[in-house]
């Protein structure tokens, strides 16, 4: 629970829920490749894209700030994401409040 959180209203705290949400779509993706075949790439737009739509489905997200997947040992942008992971992070704002959350995908 972040500090920024007590700037929501009660609507908005429920609202920000759905950055974890849009991060487990990825950590989900990132299950379903790897499981299949640890040897392929996912591409990390594809990961992106759907975090995207996970955001922009909450009425009260105001602003997309951005959606980064990097590497864990570098932080530098991926195109591909190998079976050892990335961080996907996320920079929102509900009403107008900025959040932000990530997730290391392992």
């Amino acid at each position: 629970m972040s500090s920024r959180n007590v700037y929501l209203s009660p609507k908005e705290r429920i609202a920000a829920s759905i950055l974890f949400q849009s991060l487990c779509t990825a950590q989900k993706l990132f299950e379903e490749k790897f499981l299949v075949d640890s040897e392929s790439k996912l591409d990390a737009n594809v990961v992106k894209e759907a975090v995207i739509a996970v955001l922009k489905s909450e009425p009260l997200m105001t602003e997309l700030q951005y959606v980064s997947v990097d590497s864990k040992d570098t932080m530098t942008s991926l195109l591909e994401i190998g079976s050892d992971g990335a961080v996907v992070s996320i920079a929102c704002k509900i009403g107008n409040v900025r959040l932000i959350d990530n997730v290391i995908l392992h």
